[in-house]
């Protein structure tokens, strides 16, 4: 299968926070290379665009994306000067309208968050200029205590999500994830799922990782269990190696049909 369209996450993905090197250069190269054949690269992360610029110039990134994917719900494609971004067509619009409508009716819901947090935990809550946004747990086990939490809390109102990596949380319209981003992105490039790649090592992944808008999906070995389940179930490809070199293994088996023993 061409390789037309990449989605791949930012930190624990290609970047790597556990130590030297930060970038796989193989792996950028390989990046490059495929852009250069016509390929289309999309960073598709957690990060703000203003975190991801910080990003992507605290670690020197040899290449530009040609698309980001941010906060994991918002598209944007580079502005007419190429060095700011613009959003893609009116779905930012239409995701920061049906977040506003979201967070106004799940008050009740979002109240009990904050009470349990405060009262059960140590955790710290994040907010943002309209409210309440997330939270940053002290570690994984308490985070789970949480987000057991909030699957009850939230159980009434099933549009209310939320998008978790790590000890770090953010609530979210149910139809706003990684995926759906991606999704729109591939419709408005009119790209076919047959020509996308994923990368991704965390829960806030698992979205498009599953097969259905991807259909080459793809972890590097750093990843958490459920990506690796989620990678395996789509026919996907666990890599052997950690962080940019795991991605670009993936991309080596899908692009060129290689597998770990032979790189």
């Amino acid at each position: 299968m061409q390789i037309k369209l990449l989605s791949i996450d930012f930190d624990g993905t290609l970047v790597s926070r556990a130590g030297e090197p930060v970038l796989d250069t193989q792996c950028m190269g390989l990046i490059r290379a495929l852009q250069d054949a016509g390929a289309i690269w999309a960073i598709n992360t957690g990060r703000s665009v203003d975190l991801l610029e910080s990003g992507l110039a605290d670690f020197s990134f040899p290449i530009r994306p040609d698309f980001i994917l941010t906060t994991e719900r918002d598209v944007f494609r580079p502005g007419q000067n190429g060095d700011k971004w613009e959003p893609f067509g009116d779905w930012n619009e239409r995701c920061a309208r049906d977040h506003a409508e979201l967070f106004s009716s799940a008050q009740s819901v979002l109240a009990e968050v904050i009470d349990f947090v405060m009262q059960k935990t140590k955790a710290r809550l994040i907010y943002h200029s309209e409210g309440f946004e997330g939270l940053v747990a002290e570690n994984d086990e308490e985070m789970e205590r949480i987000t057991e939490f909030i699957e009850q809390a939230r159980a009434e109102h099933p549009n209310l999500d939320y998008q978790r990596n790590t000890v770090y949380l953010r609530f979210c319209h149910a139809d706003y994830h990684k995926v759906s981003a991606l999704a729109e992105l591939a419709r408005l490039i009119e790209v076919p799922r047959e020509n996308i790649f994923a990368a991704g090592d965390h829960h806030n992944d698992i979205s498009m990782l599953d097969g259905q808008v991807a259909a080459m999906p793809s972890c590097p070995a750093n990843a958490i269990g459920e990506v690796k389940s989620a990678v395996r179930a789509a026919g996907g490809y666990v890599a052997e190696k950690q962080h940019g070199a795991g991605v670009h293994e993936a991309l080596m088996h899908f692009a060129y049909g290689f597998n770990a023993s032979t790189l």
